[in-house]
This record gives C-alpha cells, structure tokens and sequence, in this order.
C-alpha cells in the first residue's frame, strides 16, 4: 500500500492535526501528523502515536513498514466538538487538593494574630472561592494553550483541550468568567484579598501567554509558577488577618519550598520522557527543557530545599523557638520527596493525587501536630538558642 499521492507534502493540511492509519504497520493504530510541531528547516511534523512521539514523519512518507498509507480527507475522522463538560474539564476542578497551601496561611494567621476579621465564615467562603475561581481561569488558558504540546505527553495527550474541538471564544469566555467571579468573591472578602486574587491572575498570563510565557524558560519557569505557594498562604492568611501579611521568612520559605516542588516534578518528567522517548520529545513538549539535564534538575532541587529550609530557621527560631522541634520533620519531607520523584510513574507529576502518598501523608500530619503542639507548649530548656552561649573549658 502506497502513500496518498494525491496529496502533496508541501500541502496545507485540512484540520491543524490530521489522522493518520497504519493497519499493517508495527504499531497499529492511528498516528496524528501535526505541522504546527515542526520546527527544524525542511521538517514537516511530527508523528504521535496515542499522544506519545514515535519517530519525525513527513506528509508523504511515514516509515514504519512498507504498508503503511495515509488515510485521505474522505476518511479522517475529525475531532468531536467540544461538550459543556469539556469546558469544564480544563478548568481542572478536580486539582482541588492544590489549595490544601491556603491553609496554612489561615492556621497561622490564627495562632499568631488571632481572628481578626469581622466575619470569619464569609472570609473563609469568599476567600476560598476566589482561590478556587482564579485558580481556574489559569488552569483554562493553560490547557487551551498548551493544547498542541500536550498531546506530545503520554498522560497530557489525553486532555479535552487536545482530545476535543473547542472554540477558542467560549474558552476566552470561560477564563474571563473565572477571573470576574475570583476577583468578585476576593472584593467581598477584603480589598488585600482583592489585590492578591488580582496578582494570582496576572501571575497566570505570565506563565502561559506569549511573546513572556515564562513557563518556557529554564529557571524562570520554576521561580514564576512557585510563585502560587505564597501567594495562596497570603490570601489564606488575608482571610483572617486583612490588616497584616505575613512576614517575609515564611513567604520566602513558602516560595523556595514551592519551587522544590516544582523543579522535583521537572526532574520526575524529565527522567521518566528521557528514558523512554529521548529528549528531543522533552523539548518539543516543554522548551524549557532545552534549558536542563538531569542533573542541573537535582542540583536545583537542593538549592530550592536549602534556601526553604533557611528562610523557614529564620522564622522558626524568631517568632516561637519551640517552633525547632518541627524542622526535623520537615527535613524529612524534602528528603522523601525527592526520592519520591524519582521513582518510575511518580505521583510528583501530578501533586493533586499525592493525597495518596501514604508516608508523604504522614509526614505532613506529624509536621502539624509538632507545629501546634509547639505552639502552646512552652519549653524553656530551649530559650539559650536565642542569645549567645560559650562552651567554658575551665
């Protein structure tokens, strides 16, 4: 069977990504031919085989057997439109469990200032919804623009951005939507809430929107999508306290800490595509990844756990001293979760389901029962920490 000649290579195509059969090929199936991928002079696409990179391909010949052919238009079957419930879907409510960082901005906020606020609950309500809501609308121009390299990932592939035909005006108005509604509930709350929500918007084009799309930019892209952590302790904290911040070590612990995270999950990619796919798929799928080896990646994991573990001394030792019995515990989450994302498959790729990490889980448990404990536990033996003390020889 012999390629459509009918068809030029150097023709425009029907759809952005078109079908494309192999009945007698190695791997049968359907590949997807997308020219929007091709970069290199004299490239024509990619082939992608159920969202994962077989080998380049061009329009006219794709080499897996001598029998392999091109479907023509007539039988390519496009891609369904987009349903109400895929609209939803990019807006990842089910990534939830990320907003798990608001809390401790409001438990601390509880513990060192008190409720301050003149109606908790609707602080409480509105804050969370204005999360939920911006948190949303970032989620929804990610996926819509991220769409055409998802489907280079083997679990992204299966995205609605990337499985279905979505109008890129509902998308529009969809993130529009989310930010009016966030920035409303966040007015409702307090005028610092309003600014913060405003800020985790902003911080969302940034990341996905070109020409600055910081998110393809080794480094940056760490530094500015961790920016998320603090900002979700401070308006956690604004719910309660609308008159204060919370000071510069535990934001600045929070944000190092976030960017461990991040730059923890790149690694797990990176290893994971690298081995099996070669890293010439990890930068067609993230250019960012142009910018890191595997080693740069680990290397920047324990920059980004020193500093957190620096700036977070720094806040321990000042606001409580009974605070340092905690940092054992929490030396031990960055250590676990390192080697957890080193691990085939690893649940640091996708941390809304590391609820499922059971010692992970634990650790976080036993961090808080140490932190209130230490909170109401006076332990005198440890206030020589905070001034100076000689060891005398005579």
């Amino acid at each position: 069977m012999s390629p459509d000649t009918d068809r030029s290579p150097e023709a425009p195509p029907r759809n952005a990504c078109e079908s494309l059969s192999y009945p007698q090929g190695h791997r049968q199936g359907f590949y997807t031919w997308c020219p929007r991928l091709a970069t290199a002079p004299g490239q024509k696409g990619l082939a992608v085989f159920q969202g994962v990179l077989h080998q380049e391909a061009t329009k006219e010949i794709y080499s897996v057997g001598k029998d392999a052919a091109i479907k023509p238009d007539s039988e390519i079957a496009p891609a369904s439109h987009g349903r109400f419930a895929d609209y939803l879907a990019i807006a990842r409510f089910d990534h939830a469990t990320k907003h798990i960082f608001v809390v401790p901005g409001i438990l601390l906020a509880l513990l060192l200032r008190g409720p301050i606020a003149q109606d908790i609950v609707l602080s409480l309500v509105t804050g969370f919804g204005a999360v939920v809501c911006i948190a949303s609308a970032n989620y929804v121009i990610n996926e819509w623009l991220d769409r055409d390299f998802d489907r280079l990932h083997p679990t992204k592939s299966t995205r609605a951005a990337v499985q279905r035909e979505l109008r890129g005006e509902l998308v529009f108005a969809e993130w529009l939507l989310f930010v009016v509604v966030g920035l409303a509930l966040a007015a409702v709350c307090s005028t610092i809430t309003l600014w913060l929500a405003a800020i985790f918007a902003l911080q969302g084009l940034v990341y996905n929107v070109p020409p600055v799309r910081s998110k393809d930019r080794a480094y940056i892209d760490v530094v500015s999508e961790a920016v998320n952590n603090p900002l979700r302790f401070m308006i956690g904290w604004s719910m309660i306290d609308p008159a204060t911040i919370p000071p510069s070590s535990i934001l600045l612990a929070y944000w190092t800490g976030g960017a461990f995270l991040m730059a923890a999950k790149r690694l797990s990619e990176y290893r994971q595509l690298a081995a099996s796919h070669g890293t010439e798929l990890l930068v067609r799928y993230r250019a960012s990844f142009a910018g890191y080896t595997e080693i740069s990646l680990t290397a920047s994991c324990f920059l980004y756990a020193l500093l957190s573990s620096f700036f977070m001394a720094i806040f321990l030792v000042k606001y409580r001293i009974e605070y340092i019995v905690c940092f054992p515990v929490l030396a031990a989450l960055f250590v676990h979760y390192l080697a957890l994302s080193m691990k085939p498959e690893s649940a640091a790729q996708s941390p809304e389901k590391l609820y499922r990490e059971t010692i992970l889980m634990g650790l976080v448990a036993l961090l808080g029962v140490l932190f209130v404990g230490a909170t109401f536990i006076d332990i005198p033996a440890l206030e020589t920490l905070t001034s100076q003390h000689y060891i005398t020889l005579r």
